[in-house]
């Protein structure tokens, strides 16, 4: 069956010429972004009750946008001038990226890995001596934690913002040939929004290990995956299905 629309389970992309208006220009097909979850602040006071002093800390571990805005937020909050000798350990170039909207780049001690968390684990293993404070959602990836305490440093997790599922009900009568997901929270939002679905015809994409195992643990049909190494990407994915099924 051929592809004529598209749901992105995430937010549309601020940059003009992204690779999906590029999809959307070279296919003809309609896309659109509704975000499946949505992120919430974690008060001061609520973090405050985990124990947490920022003071007490030398180092950040960043894995996301929402983990710096969110860092930053509580720091206001609980009027916490983050010294410049703090040291930032980011998931990414892209996270790196957006710290500069906190901090002046040049004078700060940033370390950024590649992409994955795991890539990330040598540079904190150079500097041992830290104390680590590692800001997220109340939803986490196991293998982070294991993985830092591997390394037998001293680090605390900090909940800052929560992971909460949208209400979608005014989708419940649309139909799209395909739904995008990124992550198993998005894959619960669809179930708890409409714990009727039935997929039929409706192509599933799927983007990282864990969206495939949170899709097939739900009984969902994979049709499109990324990555891969010809498909890196999720736009890559969907054009090689597209142009596939669009003949």
């Amino acid at each position: 069956m051929k592809v004529k629309t598209i749901l992105v389970s995430q937010p549309e992309p601020k940059m003009e010429n992204s690779p999906y208006s590029k999809l959307i220009d070279k296919e003809k097909i309609k896309v659109d972004f509704r975000p499946f979850i949505h992120v919430e602040a974690v008060d001061a006071k609520s973090v405050r009750q985990q124990k947490i002093d920022p003071k007490e800390f030398t180092a950040i571990i960043l894995t996301s946008r929402n983990a710096v805005d969110h860092f930053f937020r509580i720091a206001e909050e609980m009027r916490f001038k983050v010294p410049d000798s703090m040291k930032y350990f980011c998931q990414s170039e892209a996270v790196a990226y957006y710290l500069q909207k906190y901090v002046v780049y040049r004078k700060r001690k940033i370390y950024v890995g590649k992409r994955q968390f795991s890539e990330l684990i040598p540079l904190i293993k150079k500097y041992k001596d830290e104390k680590f404070l590692f800001p997220s959602s109340d939803v986490l990836k196991p293998e982070q934690p294991e993985l830092l305490d591997t390394l037998g440093i001293s680090w605390k997790r900090g909940i800052f913002y929560k992971t909460v599922i949208s209400d979608l009900s005014d989708l419940r009568n649309v139909y799209y040939d395909v739904l995008v997901f990124f992550s198993p929270s998005g894959i619960e939002s669809l179930l708890q929004n409409f714990p009727d679905f039935e997929q039929k015809d409706t192509r599933i994409a799927v983007f990282g290990n864990s969206t495939v195992d949170a899709a097939t643990g739900a009984g969902l049909r994979i049709d499109i995956k990324a990555p891969t190494p010809e498909t890196p990407s999720m736009t890559m994915a969907l054009q090689k299905y597209i142009t596939s099924v669009n003949k």
